[in-house]
């Protein structure tokens, strides 16, 4: 599935600038290098039903494994230990050493000595976890992304000098620290690395599991189609406290949601919400919602954040229409694709706005390969617009009492024509500091 980095920032996904990130809050691993890993796969939703199936049995195989997982001694420090311990230089480890040669390098080199020992016991540490994971793991079959890591890490940590190395074995006296510190450096030091760039893979996998199992996300429902569906039972944003589930059905025939409702009352979270469910499906993570069915999508689109260009002299109302512009190039090819718009043409007046936005919808409507939902304070352009049969009209309700505000953020079948504007003006007290002047 294509997206670009602003349908990324738009969604939330990654940090930006004061804004921390939804992958902020998917990071469970314990390592800096499988957070690394995570990154990535956050950043590259699949567009393969297959591969993206084989993800979701990966992390079903450690979620049913968790407590393993979660119990592994492999911390950070480990990591960066054994990282540092390849970068330094130390004395001169001799290939064959006495037992009391290895008392007299201890004396000797005390400082290279402690360091030695203090890497070792990390790497005993690493290798024991390794192994342990590969005994709980190479049970499970049918598995292509569990299998390979697993064949990939049984194979380096086959090496008959590490046999000794089980889970009750201690690193004893200096001559089995320097024996094991020569082999180590000398022997084993790229297999090593490997085997960080595996554990790190295997961090960011259990850190997807992890969070799944935090968040309660559901694997979706796949169905191969040429035509778009999505489909979502109590979807809500994994960021809300205490948040509203809402369903939708979006589909050929009914493609296109025209999403009405006063401000505050939760179009832009419902938009931002169907673009997450939308994009962590592709991710292999599940998503936030009770129930999700969806075909494959080649694409997700936003128009949700719109920003002036002072340096450049562009205006807002001028992004706004490069933006559409952009996503009318995109979609324009008969591929699924989902379109997310927020709040059309806010940067100009309303008679301007009503006609753009009318005439956006009027084009954007014609294409059913492709899914939308448009959310806008325009309520009056709504009339010309049920004549689409696949337009369908929600909104969300607003009601005031006393004048203070109640928020529904369920999504209702119909149009808003809620106007607080003004009210929120007066609640705040601006109303009264603009009549004290």
């Amino acid at each position: 599935m294509q997206v670009d980095k602003i349908t990324l920032q738009d969604i939330g996904l990654f940090d930006n600038g004061e804004h921390i990130g939804l992958a902020s809050h998917l990071n469970f691993c314990k390592t800096n290098g499988g957070k690394a890993y995570l990154d990535n796969y956050l950043h590259k939703p699949l567009g393969s039903l297959t591969l993206i199936e084989q993800r979701q049995a990966a992390l079903k195989s450690f979620i049913e494994n968790i407590e393993q997982v979660d119990a592994m001694k492999i911390s950070n420090g480990t990591c960066l230990i054994i990282e540092k311990f390849f970068e330094t230089n130390f004395k001169n480890i001799p290939t064959q050493i006495s037992y009391t040669g290895a008392y007299w390098y201890q004396f000797w080199n005390k400082a290279d000595y402690s360091l030695l020992k203090y890497s070792v016991e990390h790497l005993v540490i690493f290798i024991q976890n390794l192994k342990d994971w590969v005994s709980v793991f190479e049970n499970i079959s049918n598995n292509p992304v569990i299998e390979k890591l697993v064949s990939s890490i049984s194979k380096l940590i086959a090496n008959p000098k590490l046999d000794a190395i089980d889970k009750n074995y201690k690193v004893n006296g200096p001559q089995e620290v320097l024996r094991l510190a020569y082999f180590l450096i000398y022997n084993f030091k790229t297999h090593t690395r490997s085997l960080l760039d595996y554990f790190y893979d295997l961090d960011a996998l259990f850190s997807l599991a992890k969070a799944h199992t935090n968040y309660e996300f559901e694997f979706p429902n796949w169905i191969e189609d040429t035509k778009p569906y999505l489909q979502v039972t109590q979807a809500i944003h994994p960021l809300v406290q205490n948040a509203i589930g809402n369903d939708l059905t979006l589909s050929s025939e009914k493609n296109f949601l025209f999403l009405t409702g006063a401000n505050m009352a939760g179009k832009s979270t419902f938009i931002k919400t169907m673009g997450i469910v939308v994009y962590l499906s592709h991710i292999g993570i599940g998503a936030p919602a009770k129930k999700i069915t969806l075909t494959i999508m080649d694409g997700l689109i936003t128009n949700l954040n719109i920003a002036d260009n002072v340096v450049k002299g562009e205006s807002y109302f001028y992004n706004e229409v490069q933006r559409i512009k952009n996503t009318v190039l995109k979609i324009n090819d008969g591929k699924k694709n989902c379109v997310l718009i927020d709040e059309l043409f806010k940067g100009t007046n309303i008679l301007d706005a009503m006609k753009c936005s009318t005439q956006v919808i009027e084009g954007l409507q014609k294409l059913k390969s492709s899914i939308f939902i448009l959310s806008t304070h325009l309520y009056e352009i709504s009339d010309g617009l049920t004549k689409h049969n696949n337009i369908q009209f929600s909104y969300f309700e607003t009601s005031v009492k006393d004048k203070q505000l109640h928020f529904q953020y369920h999504l209702t079948p119909g149009i808003s024509q809620d106007r607080i504007g003004y009210l929120i003006l007066e609640r705040e007290g601006v109303v009264d500091l603009l009549n004290a002047l």
